[in-house]
């Protein structure tokens, strides 16, 4: 007899049913599926819950996580407070239009290590003593200086953020990132002082 396609197709389960049990006879062909069936948080082992989404080990800013960059932390602290100082000695030597720039950015740079040695503190609990280096700084001429400086603002913007790739502790990496962005802001005005520098010596 012919079926008509229009017609809902009647689906016989017994057949289904037959077939099932010549292809595993020791199945059950509808498992419980419910959510009682399910195992709950408090009945999983310590391995699987660790799985679980949201799960973290560690999720605390300044934790463990930025323990492991303890002796990196140290030295951004003590190359802050050398630009600091080459700044000021640079600044002394400066034309006059380009000596408040310079210690606005030895000031920035003083920043830079208060905020490094504030978050040692929240790793640590302990308060950092930076290096005290006697001596007087004598920076050599003046465009050869800025060009130093330039180089050293950008590899340091280059550095700190490289070490923000390397951590998962995210206020850790929040801050990393931030000085990264004022280091090569710091570039950027020494570019400026050099660019106004080569400047008037091109118009004598």
């Amino acid at each position: 007899m012919e079926r008509n396609l229009h017609e809902p197709e009647i689906y016989d389960f017994r057949q289904h049913d037959r077939l099932w049990q010549r292809v595993g006879p020791g199945l059950e062909p509808y498992p419980e599926t419910t959510a009682e069936a399910m195992p709950r948080r408090e009945e999983l082992p310590p391995a699987q819950e660790s799985q679980l989404p949201g799960a973290e080990p560690n999720p605390c800013c300044m934790g463990s996580e930025a323990m492991e960059l303890l002796t990196v932390l140290e030295g951004y602290i003590e190359e802050e407070l050398e630009d600091r100082r080459r700044y000021l000695a640079l600044s002394r030597q400066a034309p006059s239009w380009a000596r408040q720039t310079l210690r606005d950015m030895a000031e920035e740079e003083n920043g830079h290590a208060r905020r490094l040695m504030a978050a040692r503190y929240l790793i640590t609990g302990q308060p950092y003593r930076p290096n005290l280096v006697c001596g007087v700084f004598c920076p050599g001429r003046w465009a050869e200086e800025l060009r130093r400086s330039y180089h050293e603002e950008a590899c340091s913007g280059l550095n700190y953020a490289r070490t923000a790739d390397g951590t998962t502790d995210v206020c850790l990496v929040k801050l990393l990132n931030e000085l990264s962005e004022d280091e090569y802001r710091h570039a950027e005005r020494l570019m400026a002082l050099l660019e106004r520098s080569l400047g008037r010596q091109g118009n004598c």
